[in-house]
């Protein structure tokens, strides 16, 4: 946060106002909110965790303060940043931006209440021991994108009887030496996995499948927002909407063990239609008509 400047006054009346100001200011719950991306690309998500506090009867600036901290995609910041919102007296700790940000927080701390938006098993990730009493100080939403990646593209093998390659990348450098793999191998389509990494990286990934006349599947609306083919999954902007809401909840005396961990409230099918035109593509009618939204 910016440090404001004050103006001194001299004058015995004002001389104690800043000291009484400052006292009221630590009256007010301060949250740690630890994302493992940037936060140009979370701006939009930022705003629905942001949504359900103030639906809970917390505005930012008002009557709750927000410490934010991004690990720009380092992941092996995390622990330092979650041990700085420990050391800052955080009333809780919002662990966003994948599996990666929760174990970092749930290490700095076993007493902060922490609130995570991770995979379809925050058990097997040791988050929580289960997912309706969910004990110790952590719980949040479940994301189902990846396992709804695994189940889709395996029984749409089997129908199909197509093949799958899969092109692993670590670093953004290798975007484009995948992409030219998979044209080199014929690939008739991609489908990029739901993983912050992607995601915050999501304008990139869509130049790179236009640039190569790929069409694409994507697991989040914000890779269509961004000008992809189509996505189906959980409204990631619904999840962080739902940590808002419990952490207005926790900063009203309710425990984490007493909130269960939920699963998305909502999955999306997104089409946009100036993107298979330009791939040459004719979106069949039927699937025009489930789709949530289409972008023209």
């Amino acid at each position: 946060m910016r440090r404001r400047e004050f103006i001194t006054l001299l004058g015995g009346a004002v001389a104690s106002w800043p000291l009484a100001a400052r006292a009221q200011d630590l009256t007010v719950p301060l949250i740690g909110f630890l994302n493992s991306a940037s936060p140009g690309p979370f701006a939009r998500l930022a705003d629905a965790f942001r949504q359900g506090l103030r639906e809970g009867g917390y505005v930012e600036g008002r009557n709750v303060r927000i410490e934010y901290r991004f690990a720009e995609g380092q992941f092996a910041r995390l622990p330092e940043l979650a041990a700085d919102l420990v050391h800052r007296r955080v009333s809780l700790i919002v662990a966003t931006g994948g599996t990666v940000s929760a174990p970092a927080a749930k290490e700095a701390t076993a007493t902060i209440p922490i609130l995570f938006i991770v995979g379809p098993n925050p058990i097997g990730d040791g988050l929580v021991t289960s997912l309706n009493r969910p004990g110790g100080n952590a719980t949040g939403v479940g994301d189902a994108a990846h396992e709804l990646e695994t189940k889709y593209v395996e029984d749409a093998m089997r129908v199909t009887g197509q093949q799958m390659v899969l092109l692993k990348v670590s670093a953004e450098r290798d975007f484009e030496p995948a992409l030219i793999s998979a044209v080199q191998q014929r690939a008739d389509a991609l489908l990029v996995s739901a993983n912050p990494f992607f995601t915050q990286r999501r304008v990139q990934l869509v130049a790179l499948a236009a640039r190569h006349a790929i069409p694409a599947g994507y697991p989040w609306r914000e890779y269509t927002d961004s000008g992809g083919l189509m996505s189906y999954g959980p409204s990631i902007a619904g999840a962080y909407h739902l940590i808002g809401r419990y952490a207005s909840r926790i900063l009203n005396g309710e425990k984490p063990t007493d909130l269960p961990v939920q699963g998305p409230t909502s999955y999306e099918l997104v089409l946009n239609l100036k993107t298979a035109k330009a791939l040459g593509l004719e979106v069949p009618p039927l699937l025009l008509a489930i789709a949530d939204e289409v972008i023209e």
